[in-house]
């Protein structure tokens, strides 16, 4: 069974009197365990594309199937409840909840999924670990530099054990050296947990690290290819 299946989907926006296209029948198919980088420019459709996989938006044409299911078949609640159990979102501008500490924010999904207090604290704990954060579990968001939260950003999406993690221009706010460390820390959860990946990015060092790249550009796919990872330097 295909991880994301997307026929023929469109998606239109009004700016003032003119219909924008966001995305122009596009047809893709992932299968379970890819790491697959979206690219173009802004404004090619890669955002809005992740948004409705993620089941954040909804298309005005075509269908998209994740995990089995038919994203236009399920009712609000059902969404809800895939993007909780299903999929991870790891944003650009991080939305970690500024009250809460690091331990906290990663605890935030496991803990409406109804796990206990303990389990929550023992996977947080051991995801911040492997993003290089133990010792920083009790600090908030504006003790952290960027690339930290970013960091918890990702501890969150992936500590729920999600069968696909959606980020969107990950590496957008990062140095060079953070965004190298960020990467290698996606190929590792992909490789050891089977977590498929998409990606979203203009970044060709992040386009890199994947092992298929889709190129878009006006709301279409112009370019679906495999390719040999080529990681980025650390610096």
């Amino acid at each position: 069974m295909s991880a994301v299946v997307c026929e023929a989907v469109c998606r239109t926006f009004h700016q003032g009197d003119a219909l924008i296209t966001g995305l122009d029948h596009v047809s893709l198919e992932i299968q379970p365990g890819e790491f697959l980088c979206l690219s173009g420019p802004s404004g090619s459709g890669k955002t809005t594309l992740l948004n409705a996989i993620g089941a954040l938006d909804t298309p005005d044409g075509g269908e998209i199937t994740v995990g089995g299911q038919r994203l236009g078949s399920l009712s609000r609640a059902e969404l809800a409840e895939l993007r909780l159990r299903r999929i991870g979102f790891v944003f650009q501008a991080y939305n970690l909840i500024p009250v809460l500490t690091a331990r906290e924010n990663v605890e935030f999904v496991m803990q409406v999924q109804g796990l206990s207090a303990a389990r929550r604290r023992a996977v947080a704990d051991e995801m911040l670990a492997a993003v290089g954060l133990a010792g920083l579990e009790e600090r908030r968001p504006a003790q952290l530099s960027g690339g930290q939260q970013q960091r918890v950003a990702v501890a969150r999406a992936v500590a729920s054990g999600p069968d696909l993690v959606l980020a969107d221009e990950p590496t957008a706010n990062l140095d060079s050296h953070s965004s190298a460390h960020l990467m290698d820390l996606f190929e590792q959860l992909n490789g050891e947990r089977g977590v498929t990946f998409v990606i979203a990015t203009h970044d060709p060092g992040v386009m890199g690290y994947a092992r298929r790249l889709v190129r878009m550009l006006d709301g279409r796919v112009v370019a679906d290819e495999a390719q040999t990872p080529q990681r980025m330097a650390h610096e």
